[in-house]
């Protein structure tokens, strides 16, 4: 399924979770009833040794994954097993990309459902052979931006991100927090424009996720607080909370409308 499919009926959840955490078998059914709970989109993370853009909770799970024996082969085939009526998006990072050959990465991701990649490291000055065979198969490429990113660098990263736009809630790497930055809805109505946006990094609350719409995004990105959730074993607390995020999300664009 496409992104752009799934955006014609926003506001949207989408959760991230770190493929082959606790193990690749254990995957398929994590995402399923991630997506039965009412997740819109699913970003399936590919475990790296050095996540730079993550934090504790992902890092851990990431050490996890690859002592179960997650690699680049295995994610793809688990990707493939994944057989949900959402897109499927695909977070990692670059040399893991640049290592397998941009071509037959994009051709795998194609091949086993994934019909967007994020790949937080690669600057869209470095990014036209990626983007180029993105685009030779249908890929979106999806870029992200920060509220300290200078405003003609956000105009360029709108211009250029395909799928959806990933508006980054505050500096610094993912995890759960207690609060917003008050600039997050700033950054909301500074990106306006036709492309959509989702906000995530710190999202952990339906309360924290019915803000960023009320402010005007798209879409919001939860992940760590259910990573989290699944390494302590808590997987129908983990399924209850993207229920209560799905209807928070809901209910915020209800009172979004006119």
């Amino acid at each position: 399924m496409r992104i752009s499919e799934a955006f014609k009926s926003s506001p949207l959840l989408i959760v991230y979770l770190c493929s082959g955490d606790p193990s690749p078998a254990a995957t398929p059914e994590l995402v399923r009833r991630v997506v039965r709970a009412g997740a819109d989109i699913i970003e399936l993370g590919l475990p790296h040794s050095d996540p730079i853009a993550d934090g504790p909770t992902i890092q851990a799970a990431a050490q996890r994954a690859i002592a179960a024996g997650m690699n680049t082969d295995i994610y793809f085939q688990v990707a493939a097993e994944v057989s949900v009526p959402v897109p499927k998006v695909f977070m990692g990072y670059y040399n893991m990309v640049y290592a397998r050959g941009l071509e037959r990465f994009v051709q795998d991701c194609l091949l086993s459902g994934i019909t967007g990649m994020i790949v937080p490291d690669l600057p869209p000055e470095e990014a036209a052979p990626l983007k180029a065979a993105c685009s030779r198969h249908g890929v979106d490429l999806i870029y992200l931006v920060a509220s300290n990113t200078p405003p003609e660098r956000q105009r360029l990263l709108a211009e250029e991100t395909g799928g959806f736009l990933y508006l980054v809630a505050r500096p610094g790497v993912t995890g759960a927090r207690n609060d917003l930055l008050p600039d997050t809805g700033e950054l909301i109505h500074r990106m306006a424009g036709d492309v959509p946006k989702a906000v995530g990094f710190g999202i952990s609350t339906p309360g924290q996720a019915a803000e960023v719409i009320r402010a005007g995004a798209d879409a919001v990105i939860v992940g760590s607080v259910c990573v989290d959730l699944i390494a302590r074993g808590r997987i129908e607390e983990m399924e209850s909370l993207v229920a209560e995020m799905k209807r928070a999300v809901k209910e915020a664009g209800r009172e979004r409308l006119p």
